[in-house]
């Protein structure tokens, strides 16, 4: 969840390392620290945003061409100055920035205070330095075996990367289950959680494994195992522009990625579908594709937006492929002791390749036989490495927390992981097929035109920005949509909101509405349209605010409805892909108005790497 970046080389660290936190603030923004030798070690951290910390230090001496940082997303001990990392040894020579979750901390902790040391802070994270430094004065040893040593005695999940004030050309980092990539410049190394902090400065990276050690000293790299393996560093080459993760005018972030989504659609799609040929590709599935056609069961990991991915896709498999799917949470899959067989096909889902749920489950399911697939955004991440095969969605970094192109890009791939399905499998017929592609081919001009909608969803947004309650109500293929709206508005305003399937109204949901309950329908014609029809009804006669997300030209709703946001009309199994947009413009202009952080919204992170 925390954000870390470090640099040594011949240019000034600082400077590259507080641009890098920015650029690293959606991983957390409690807190913020960084530490540099300059005629010593010196630490320097503040509660609160990176701009904080760099409006605190105006005044300081920051020459230096080494440095460590660290945005922090809170876990063990609140958001403060004392909490924020970077983290002293207790001789003050040693520093640490960590990101992810030391579980047997406490037992450690009291180790440490047996042997003298003192703590300052509430943190984990404080426990790992300390633990290096006692191993290194009582081993005698180099802070790299020291390090190397303390892996053995920690239990849990970490990124960090140390300093030592003897040693002011040296970093030195480790990873177990949290992500870290090195950066390799000429002459200069560049640490970080990802890789937007270092795209800027070159393109060429490390993405390090769990349980390698990286030393960096005297402009040199190596890279060792546990064991103090030497491994060979595998240089790869990143595509990511230095434009896509900047704002390009627009107010906010997540504004900007909802108005990518005709070009990330687009992308998902290209090199993929060949509609006038009737020709699908998705090379991640080929080598399987035996297996897959003949796996009795299909379940799909996930969380948050990527769960209601999940969902859709649970619709459109088994209708196209006649295949059961299960969608699970991945927060709770591993711990429920699940049915896992060999040969069951396990769908594991994430914006980022880091989400921490997701792998643990991934890694379950892996050892129980079945075959994983991985659906992701972030080329190089860990869960696309930990899979047999996969897809990546291509559709370009996502800054803004709240996940908005990441979602429709799942929906896409997870749509053509059905077609190839079917198709091999016989269960679509050509005609069918051939007529979801041609539309497929459609749905980037579609959402396109479902954005020119902004204007009229802002004068929405100011209708019921003050709204206490939301609720959201779908069926079919839109009871998924109506979830993620709900999760949309919650996440970044802070309103109540609440997704069901409309059915379900009145088995409980129902006793909610009065006047001032706003009712968002997702209710576009399709095999459902008559039953949520009856639905609306039943709500306006509870005077219930009715908001429909319809199909375009659709009178009847027109007349039952306080208001109609009108979409273009798309088969029904690719509506989320366009019902979606009018949810998201919405959550993101009530939000606005009611001067919430729509990028970094409290509490929350975009990269769950810890549980």
């Amino acid at each position: 969840m925390c954000g870390i970046v470090a640099y040594v080389g011949s240019k000034q660290a600082y400077p590259i390392i507080i641009k890098g936190l920015k650029r690293l603030e959606y991983r957390g923004y409690d807190s913020a620290g960084i530490a540099l030798i300059n005629g010593g070690l010196n630490v320097y951290k503040k509660k609160g945003k990176v701009s904080e910390l760099e409006s605190s230090l105006t005044e300081t001496d920051l020459k230096s061409t080494i440095g460590i940082g660290h945005t922090r997303w809170a876990t063990h001990g609140e958001p403060n100055d004392v909490n924020a990392h970077p983290h002293y040894s207790t001789k003050e020579n040693l520093a640490i920035i960590h990101n992810g979750i030391i579980e047997n901390y406490a037992s450690l902790k009291e180790e440490l205070l047996r042997k003298g040391h003192k703590f300052l802070s509430a943190t984990d994270s404080e426990v790992f330095i300390h633990l290096i430094e006692d191993i290194q004065d009582n081993l005698n040893c180099s802070l790299e075996e020291a390090v190397r040593i303390s892996m053995t005695q920690v239990v849990g999940a970490y990124a960090i990367v140390v300093m030592d004030e003897k040693a002011p050309d040296q970093l030195i980092a480790a990873r177990k289950g949290s992500p870290l990539v090195v950066g390799v410049g000429k002459g200069e190394y560049f640490l970080a959680s990802d890789a937007t902090p270092i795209i800027e400065y070159t393109n060429e990276v490390i993405y390090v494994n769990d349980f390698d050690i990286v030393t960096i000293r005297n402009g040199e790299l190596s890279i060792k195992s546990i064991d103090a393996q030497e491994k060979t560093p595998y240089i790869e080459t990143l595509e990511m522009e230095l434009e896509s993760i900047e704002k390009g005018g627009f107010e906010h972030f997540m504004l900007k990625e909802i108005f990518e989504q005709p070009r990330s659609i687009r992308d998902c799609l290209r090199g993929r579908v060949f509609a006038e040929t009737g020709h699908l590709v998705l090379g991640g599935l080929r080598e399987y594709m035996n297996k897959v056609i003949s796996t009795d069961r299909i379940i799909i990991l996930g969380c948050g937006t990527s769960w209601h991915a999940g969902l859709v896709a649970e619709y459109i498999l088994e209708e196209f492929t006649r295949i059961p799917v299960e969608v699970e949470y991945a927060s709770e899959f591993r711990y429920r002791n699940p049915v896992i067989r060999e040969g069951d096909v396990v769908i594991v889902i994430s914006q980022s390749g880091e989400t921490a749920d997701s792998l643990a489950a991934l890694e379950l399911a892996k050892s129980k036989g079945a075959l994983i697939f991985g659906v992701c955004n972030v080329v190089g991440s860990s869960i696309p490495r930990a899979t047999h095969a996969g897809a990546y969605t291509h559709a370009g970094p996502e800054i803004g927390v709240a996940s908005t192109k990441a979602f429709t890009a799942q929906v896409t791939v997870l749509t053509l992981i059905a077609l190839v399905i079917a198709n091999k499998k016989g269960t679509i017929s050509e005609a069918r097929l051939m007529q979801l592609l041609f539309e497929l081919e459609t749905i980037p001009e579609k959402v396109e035109k479902a954005l020119g909608l902004n204007e009229q969803i802002k004068y929405l947004a100011a209708e019921f920005k003050d709204a206490k309650n939301f609720l959201y109500l779908g069926r079919g293929y839109n009871f998924p949509v109506a979830l993620e709206g709900a999760l949309k508005l919650k996440e970044i305003s802070y309103i109540h909101a609440e997704g069901y399937p409309a059915a379900e109204m009145k088995h409980g949901p129902i006793a909610l509405i009065d006047q001032e309950m706003p009712v968002v329908f997702i209710a576009t014609k399709d095999s459902t349209y008559e039953k949520v029809i009856s639905n609306i009804q039943e709500v306006k006669a509870r005077r219930g605010k009715v908001i429909a997300i319809v199909t375009e030209g659709d009178e009847k709703i027109k007349t039952m409805a306080d208001f109609v946001i009108e979409v273009p009309a798309t088969d029904e199994a690719l509506m989320p892909l366009v019902a979606v947009i009018p949810l998201q413009l919405l959550s993101y202009h009530i939000a606005v108005m009611r001067g919430c952080n729509v990028d970094q919204p409290r509490n929350l992170a975009k990269s769950v790497t810890v549980e």
